[in-house]
């Protein structure tokens, strides 16, 4: 049997979106500002001049699709590597694979790599010296923002492109397809299909992987049409929105933080427990929690900390589910205790200040004197000690560097401790002010 025999025969056991993968730059469906005519990526499909790239965007949008479809439209080897799987073995091969191919027919090669931000530096440093001679065309494909998660050199040699979440019309054509190459006449109630194109979310393959667990279920129940009772009935526990590798887990932590800051406890609650069921790390979830007590409560409240710190260890000691009621009642708490980010600004502030001020000699009198010497050279000459002061406290001292002017970054807020903190340095500085009269 020849090899076209084996490929005709396997094809239609491939899962679905396999099969429904395009062909052609016509049959791809979304990302019409890139693929549209006079369009970045049109542009360089059609000048065959082909840049090494970057593909950023959410899951199931076509990153792959359109590194395989760049190749065959420049008739060139396709390498494809996972940064999940592969290592620097891996990466060598594909090197020695490029010459190879080059020396023996001049083709060219693409090598893809799916999920690059997961390559380290080292091994993302591998690919520069090929990049540069030209050996291949770098394509890499990232779920995460290339500007944090790849190399300033790997990504200053290649150009960006921006891919998005399909619209829910993109996906219902891609339903429809699903429809003419599987259903075997079984169609699909308005309703449902609402429900199945807002659980795809902008995700082309989730989709698609969605409608052949479907199809497969109707065909097996006997059933003609999809309506919403059929589809609760056996596919409710996957119609979940959340997707803890792509954009969504962002906007649902900022959702999470925001509401902590927003004093609304329920939003808080409701945010939380959608990312604990959408599969979220119940320890990420905490360090970020202990994040949103030290920014934005602070010493208005420091039992705050505390509380979000415990919580971490409780789980880690408890697991789920104990560990994770622990986390929300850190959540709760948070909501619902004063507010601070004086602490925080403060801290940002006075980080600037020293990044961008000269280097100041500490003052004379606030140094320590060990040794003889320095006691002779005025170390620690004239020091006030606060505990032997009225209050215990210096007034007047000077703690700033001598040719310094004292500057003031941390303002307490009016609310909880703090503004007992507050009171409390507002008497000292009127301590200070009579002292200098």
């Amino acid at each position: 049997m020849t090899d076209r025999g084996l490929f005709a025969e396997r094809e239609p056991h491939a899962p679905l979106a396999e099969r429904l993968r395009p062909k052609t730059l016509d049959d791809v469906v979304g990302q019409s500002h890139l693929l549209g005519e006079g369009k970045p990526l049109r542009l360089a499909f059609s000048s065959g001049k082909l840049p090494s790239m970057i593909l950023w965007g959410p899951p199931g949008v076509g990153k792959t699709t359109l590194a395989r479809l760049i190749a065959n439209t420049a008739d060139a080897e396709f390498i494809p590597l996972s940064a999940v799987l592969s290592g620097v073995k891996d990466i060598r091969e594909a090197v020695e694979r490029a010459e190879h191919t080059l020396q023996q027919s001049g083709r060219r090669t693409i090598l893809f790599v799916d999920e690059v931000h997961r390559f380290n530096k080292s091994q993302q440093d591998a690919f520069l010296p090929f990049v540069e001679s030209g050996l291949f065309t770098f394509i890499g494909a990232t779920t995460e923002n290339p500007s944090f998660e790849v190399n300033s050199a790997l990504l200053s040699r290649a150009q960006v492109f921006v891919l998005e979440a399909l619209a829910e019309k993109e996906l219902a054509v891609l339903l429809e397809r699903a429809l003419e190459l599987e259903s075997r006449g079984l169609t699909i109630g308005e309703e449902a299909r609402e429900q199945i194109l807002g659980y795809a979310d902008g995700d082309a393959r989730r989709l698609l992987n969605f409608l052949e667990g479907l199809f497969n279920a109707a065909h097996a129940a006997g059933v003609n049409e999809v309506d919403m009772a059929f589809l609760q009935s056996t596919m409710a526990s996957k119609l979940r929105r959340f997707d803890k590798g792509g954009e969504a887990f962002y906007d649902q932590i900022s959702a999470l933080h925001k509401s902590v800051r927003g004093s609304n406890p329920d939003a808080a609650l409701y945010w939380f427990l959608r990312m604990l069921d959408g599969g979220a790390d119940p320890l990420y979830l905490g360090r970020r929690i202990v994040r949103m007590a030290i920014e934005d409560i602070g010493l208005a409240d420091p039992r705050a900390q505390e509380m979000a710190e415990s919580a971490c260890a409780i789980y880690e000691r408890l697991g789920t589910p104990e560990g994770e009621l622990a986390l929300s009642n850190a959540v709760l708490y948070l909501a619902v205790a004063p507010k601070s980010n004086a602490a925080y600004m403060a801290y940002n502030q006075m980080k600037a200040l020293v990044a961008s001020d000269k280097s100041r000699p500490v003052p004379l009198h606030l140094r320590n004197a060990p040794t003889k010497l320095m006691k002779e050279l005025n170390y620690g000459k004239e020091y006030r000690y606060a505990h032997n002061e009225p209050e215990a406290y210096a007034a007047g001292e000077q703690y700033f560097p001598d040719d310094m002017t004292p500057v003031r970054v941390y303002e307490p807020t009016p609310r909880g401790l703090e503004g007992k903190i507050g009171e409390k340095l507002a008497h000292l500085r009127e301590l200070d002010r009579k002292a200098k009269k």
